[in-house]
């Protein structure tokens, strides 16, 4: 019989099942306690309750855990007096999506050689979570691959569905399931409607097929996800999004669509024109607008390292510590006056 099946899969190896890994690296009572609690404050911040700013800080992606975990000792200690105005969630990004090819994560390729150790990727992913959550900081990351969320989703206190996956059928269903609350960003080309019709989707019932804990095909029927949110983060064809007409018209849109009017503002990517630097600028900008009594304004997203800047990927011992392989970083220092500024914007508009 001729062929016709697998003909461009060269290789198979196995995966360890989530029920697996989640026996190997048990989530802690306490960690478990934070992870609930921080879901329900982030919640109470996008429904406009909770008057504290959501920030979501932290590197573009991980690639070094040990210098991720640094970062995040760091962030908890030089941030203890801003509790009062912010809510600090860290950034653990394990998944990269690529315009064409490049270096996807630290999940897909843990040795940063192309030598896709992913049941390595994932322990190590999973091992960071309970890390950064016994220092007592919640975790966010995006949600990419649709059955890794298996591994660990059960850490991560806040989830984003990126700009390159906004319209996939497969994520909407995806973020309809997941236990936190979910950002959702516009297209990259700043198209903000294909997200809040990502976020009308999320918040309805789906049936969808994924894999159970114990590592077998199943459908499995979300209740539908209330939480998700409309991440700003700016376009390749529309530019910045994170003015105040911006700001005003996605709130005006989101009300329309007779959903909750706030939203989160990326800092980064297509509202920084990739410079890290100007992060500052955008995030000045927002402050602005909260001084002003803009309360729609309910969070923001900043790339940070304790390095500025980003390098080349290469072998890692060749590598800087602390700074990015992928899109440049804020480094630390700076980070620590920019959330000192929008606290006290927060601090002023109360």
């Amino acid at each position: 019989m001729i062929r016709t099946d697998d003909l461009r899969i060269t290789q198979t190896q196995p995966l360890i099942t989530p029920a697996v890994l989640c026996e190997e690296l048990p989530h802690s009572d306490a960690g478990a306690v934070l992870v609930n609690s921080s879901r329900r404050t982030i919640e109470a911040i996008l429904r406009g309750a909770d008057r504290r700013l959501l920030c979501i800080v932290g590197p573009c992606s991980v690639h070094d855990p040990a210098a991720a975990l640094d970062y995040a000792r760091q962030m908890q200690l030089r941030t203890a007096g801003l509790g009062d105005a912010l809510f600090i969630v860290l950034r653990v990004y394990f998944e990269k999506p690529r315009t064409v090819v490049g270096w996807k994560g630290l999940i897909n390729d843990p040795d940063l050689d192309g030598s896709f150790h992913i049941n390595k990727g994932l322990h190590l992913a999973r091992r960071l979570l309970l890390d950064v959550t016994a220092l007592g900081l919640p975790a966010a990351t995006e949600f990419l691959d649709t059955t890794f969320g298996q591994y660990y989703a059960d850490l991560v206190s806040f989830g984003a569905i990126g700009a390159r996956t906004v319209e996939s059928q497969v994520h909407r269903e995806l973020a309809s399931g997941l236990s936190m609350p979910v950002g959702i960003k516009n297209r990259t080309d700043g198209d903000v409607g294909v997200a809040i019709d990502a976020i009308r989707a999320a918040a309805h019932p789906h049936w969808f097929p994924s894999i159970t804990k114990e590592g077998s095909p199943a459908i499995l029927r979300s209740s539908g996800n209330p939480d998700c949110c409309l991440v700003l983060r700016g376009g390749n064809v529309s530019g910045p999004n994170f003015g105040a007409a911006a700001v005003n018209d996605a709130l005006q849109r989101l009300q329309d669509a007779g959903l909750e009017a706030g939203l989160v503002v990326d800092c980064s990517h297509g509202n920084s024109g990739k410079d890290p630097a100007r992060q500052a600028d955008v995030a000045a900008d927002l402050a602005s607008q909260i001084r002003a009594g803009q309360r729609g304004i309910r969070g923001v997203m900043i790339e940070s390292h304790l390095q500025g800047g980003a390098q080349k990927l290469g072998p890692r011992d060749t590598l800087r510590y602390g700074q990015s392989v992928t899109d440049a970083c804020l480094a630390l220092d700076d980070t620590l006056a920019l959330l000192e500024g929008l606290a006290g914007a927060l601090r002023a508009a109360r």
